[in-house]
């Protein structure tokens, strides 16, 4: 019988060079078994029953190649026994509905109309096409080729910068607790909805002052009067003064009693998040056929209703009419880059997280171009419902459409309210409206949340086995937390995490991430690993992208953004200092995971100085390189016949 060596010898006619691959396939007629060859370093025993025995792990927790099937198409996908997504339009209404949020909804269209109109469509779609989509697309094809969580897939890419993992999951934490918060908000609004009269729309309640107008009662033509009169309106009242009541809190240092309501509705989005996600993927899977899909119906429907409004092509003129002279504003193009990123949302591990999820052979590059797509064209449609109805607005008090555009939670909460509040039939169009926003806050609460769980489950097995468990202990632990901000002051809460939980540190984990992928695990490499799932070579744009244009575009960000600082203010109200040095350290908890883990795993790593940089820069090379050759050699249910991987020149930064 030939051994091996024997083998490869006989049917190679030239010696083996180091950066040659061969696959060798040897018969072992009298244990009925087979052996595989992979170059010179690999030979593995594969039976031919699919009975698998003797499941083996090595020393980093990872599954071993000897559990795999003569039937490698199948046993990709099986690895480990991950679960994988029970149809290919739950991964993609999960990846769309975490993507297209809030901000797509109370953000861009504000954007679009305070940065040229039409004209900042130009910045918008370069930022998108240089720095978000192929960031997007990076995040998504890491996790679906190596199918874990943040922690491990970049223990696998990069062990030095194993950190990323935890630096995204810290980031994710945080956004969670604020983030959840504004969808009790809401949640409250949704369920204050199911009356005769709406609660905002009056000023004979008692926590209204003398200063509160209706707007079906003003008939002014004084725009400067207007302005205050908007600013005093029904609406506003009713959300800081009886919902939030921030006026009976002096401050972040006294935050005043917790507000029952808020504190039943944040429990409540727990409740829903936790029946949402607490058996994986195939209950959230599930649950987003609804959020996901719903939020496009109620825009056509709200849609319809606006440009039916008097008034309403005037504030669609506002929304698009382009001033080409913004675009030699900075200010226009940080705008742009901004909302690019922060809209996609590559960085928070939920992409990473989502694709893991998927069968090894999807085609991520079409998801990747196909959903950041839809989130830009949402965004767009998202305009023409706001400000169609702010054009009516605008009508029905004769002013000008700039003197109520407004941006973020008083967009939603109280511009859009108010008018709906004028047209006939209000509580049903509230009910429609504030039940949008609940979804477009749930899909991306779920993507946050999973992130995290599956993260830390992958990393640390004792979670996986647990996870209803973990899940309910999570999310009661956010709840506690997030009572501080259902409290009188609570708003102010929300608006320092807003401030300091992701915006830096986000920017600088991405940073770390594109370097990593860029010039440490090799864009030749990366491209390499991406066309053995698609099974064609990715086009020269996302290589040129990942390596020059992506870290340049975070960069762009950051140092604009530092130089802009400003100090942390809530309308009049004016942080202590001390909050803003606060706010720095909750930024830097997050970015700090990456150097402090680099740290320890070089102390913990035997060898030289420079062994351990060497080793903790190369990548989980062995467990890739089978799977890799497994792939590529496409073995058959017999075994009988391969095809070899050619081998190709690495440059010097993709190099093992």
């Amino acid at each position: 019988m030939p051994t091996h060596q024997n083998l490869i010898k006989s049917n190679s006619t030239s010696q083996l060079s180091p950066n040659q691959t061969t696959v060798q396939l040897n018969n072992d007629g009298k244990e009925g078994r087979k052996s595989i060859v992979i170059g010179a370093e690999y030979t593995v025993s594969v039976s031919q029953t699919k009975h698998i025995t003797n499941h083996q792990y090595d020393d980093h927790g990872h599954e071993s190649i000897a559990e795999l099937y003569p039937n490698v198409d199948e046993d990709i996908d099986t690895l480990g026994q991950r679960e994988t997504w029970n149809k290919k339009l739950d991964f993609l209404l999960s990846v769309i509905g975490f993507a297209v949020d809030l901000s797509n909804v109370w953000r861009f269209p504000y954007l679009c109309f305070k940065n040229g109109g039409g004209a900042f469509l130009i910045p918008y779609l370069i930022m998108l096409a240089i720095g978000g989509v192929p960031l997007f697309f990076m995040e998504l094809a890491l996790g679906q080729y190596h199918r874990k969580g943040a922690i491990t897939c970049w223990s696998r890419v990069v062990p030095l910068f194993k950190g990323i993992g935890y630096s995204v999951v810290l980031i994710a934490f945080y956004v969670d607790l604020y983030y959840n918060v504004i969808i009790a908000w809401a949640l409250h609004f949704f369920f204050k909805s199911f009356s005769t009269e709406l609660p905002w729309s009056k000023c004979n309640n008692e926590w209204n002052t003398d200063k509160c107008f209706e707007i079906n009662d003003i008939t002014l033509t004084n725009q400067a009067n207007t302005s205050n009169l908007i600013r005093n309106s029904a609406a506003l009242e009713y959300f800081s003064r009886q919902f939030l009541q921030f006026h009976e809190s002096p401050g972040i240092h006294n935050l005043g009693e917790i507000r029952i309501e808020i504190a039943f509705s944040l429990l409540m989005v727990y409740i829903i998040c936790y029946f949402s996600l607490w058996k994986g993927i195939s209950t959230s899977g599930n649950v987003v056929w609804f959020t996901a899909l719903f939020p496009y119906v109620v825009l056509f429907i709200l849609l319809i209703r606006g440009i039916m409004l008097p008034g309403a092509i005037d504030g669609i003129r506002y929304y698009l009419t382009p001033d080409f002279n913004a675009l030699y504003d900075a200010n226009v193009w940080v705008d742009a880059a901004t909302q690019v990123f922060f809209s996609l949302g590559p960085g928070f591990g939920v992409l990473l997280a989502f694709a893991s999820y998927n069968k090894f052979h999807n085609n991520v590059h079409r998801d990747a171009v196909l959903t950041s797509a839809i989130n830009s064209a949402t965004s767009f449609l998202a305009g023409f419902v706001i400000f169609s109805v702010l054009g009516y607005m605008a009508k029905r008090l004769n002013v000008d459409v700039k003197d109520i555009a407004a941006e973020g939670p008083g967009l939603v909460f109280i511009v859009y309210p108010e008018a709906i509040s004028t047209m006939p039939a209000g509580p049903i169009w509230a009910v429609i409206f504030f039940l949008m926003l609940l979804t477009l806050g749930l899909d991306s609460s779920f993507g946050g949340s999973e992130a995290i769980i599956t993260a830390i489950s992958d990393e640390y097995p004792i979670v996986k086995r647990n996870r209803e468990a973990f899940v309910a202990i999570l999310f009661s632990f956010y709840f506690l937390i997030g009572l501080a901000s259902c409290t009188q002051g609570g708003v102010y809460i929300v608006h320092f995490m807003d401030r300091f939980a992701a915006g830096y540190s986000i920017l600088f984990a991405v940073l770390f991430e594109s370097i990593a992928i860029s010039w440490i695990y090799g864009v030749r490499r990366f491209s390499q690993d991406i066309k053995l799932m698609v099974g064609f070579e990715i086009c020269w744009w996302w290589k040129f992208c990942w390596a020059i244009m992506a870290p340049f575009f975070i960069m762009f960000i950051i140092v604009y953004g530092l130089i802009n600082y400003e100090p942390l203010k809530y309308h009049d109200y004016e942080y202590p200092i001390w909050i803003n040095y606060l706010g720095l350290v909750v930024a830097a908890s997050s970015v700090l995971c990456i150097p402090i883990t680099a740290l320890w795993l070089i102390i913990i790593t035997p060898g030289s100085f420079k062994e351990r940089i060497i080793k903790l820069l190369k990548p989980y090379e062995e467990q890739r390189r089978k799977i890799l050759m497994l792939r590529v050699a496409k073995v058959s249910k017999s075994m009988d016949t391969f095809t070899p991987i050619k081998s190709t020149n690495r440059s010097p930064i993709s190099k093992v």
